[in-house]
């Protein structure tokens, strides 16, 4: 993830009120300005001195920004940086940090040989920008490729423990998160975001399944259901496909009656099979093709609805190449 610092140089209140409201995850003013800012809120707060700008205005200019980067110093490069100078540094250092005056030149910044710079540094001038800058930067995970599935089975699977992934966030119609019996298939699961008769609609929580199933993480990680603890971040991704993140505020986890459903996809290797351990209500939600939220009570045979087929095998979460098979 990156990190965004907003240079509040020269100093400017309202300037940094937005940036604390906004979600970057440091702020530099000069040091006089430190206490202030950090009377505010528990953020980082960093001088120039800590962080000293470097211009590229030459050849000669990349070595020096290299040597001194090798040498464990935190610097930046100015504004005004071109790519080719930028892809040179980077190529020999383990990271970059660069300033950037707009949501254009940010996003520039986090992809330059792909891999990108890893802290930006917005400038005052960009300060109109910056909850677009964090959101395109720090909340969204890209866009996932989900495929139709169809339902095979569906069948009561007596009681098991499953858990409720309730977020600090507010999710919308279409959002919910990846679940499956494995890392390999993870059906689109519903937040909560539709109300009934009997129950009041619950947008932060996504009734994600039981305790054992995998879901999708930020940073191409899965995490075990049972171990998502306040505070994580988990990966929330809308029947687009479009990620973000959302924060963990509580999970929460009972025993109650259980549906077991399978699906497959069609791909162009042969058929991908999956299943998912869904609590049996009405108010759990698997999304339709057509990105429509589903009651488990409702789905039937044959219907369609969107999962994600991926490659087998994961170690404590982070991917690996092995033989797998899991069902």
């Amino acid at each position: 993830m990156k990190r965004i610092i907003f240079k509040a140089i020269p100093f400017d209140k309202h300037l940094v009120t937005l940036a604390l409201e906004s979600g970057v995850d440091a702020v530099m003013v000069e040091p006089d300005q430190v206490q202030g800012v950090k009377s505010l809120s528990q953020i980082e707060v960093i001088t120039p001195e800590a962080m000293p700008a470097v211009e590229l205005k030459k050849k000669a200019d990349e070595e020096t920004a290299v040597k001194r980067i090798q040498a464990g110093e935190d610097v930046v490069l100015s504004r005004g940086w071109e790519i080719i100078p930028v892809e040179n540094i980077l190529a020999q250092v383990e990271s970059l940090a660069l300033e950037a005056e707009s949501l254009d030149r940010a996003i520039l910044a986090a992809g330059v040989l792909e891999r990108g710079a890893d802290t930006i540094v917005v400038l005052s001038e960009g300060a109109g920008d910056l909850k677009a800058i964090v959101k395109e930067l720090k909340l969204s995970q890209g866009t996932m490729q989900l495929s139709e599935a169809t339902v095979t089975e569906i069948k009561p699977a007596g009681l098991g423990h499953r858990v409720c992934v309730d977020t600090t966030s507010v999710l919308k119609k279409g959002q919910g998160m990846l679940v499956g019996n494995s890392s390999a298939f993870t059906f689109l699961v519903h937040a909560e975001t539709e109300s009934n008769p009997y129950v009041a609609a619950r947008p932060f929580r996504v009734n994600a399944g039981a305790v054992h199933a995998y879901c999708a993480m930020p940073g191409d990680k899965t995490s075990y259901l049972e171990e998502l603890t306040s505070g994580d971040d988990v990966l929330v991704v809308g029947a687009d496909g479009e990620t973000s993140l959302a924060t963990v505020g509580r999970s929460k986890v009972e025993i109650r009656p259980m549906l077991l459903i399978k699906a497959e996809v069609k791909t162009k290797d042969g058929v991908a099979e999956g299943q998912v351990f869904l609590q049996n209500a009405e108010t759990i939600r698997v999304v339709s093709a057509k990105g429509e939220p589903v009651s488990v009570v409702t789905l039937k045979v044959g219907d369609k609805i969107l999962a994600r087929t991926d490659q087998a095998g994961r170690h404590f979460g982070m991917r690996i190449t092995e033989e797998i098979k899991e069902g």
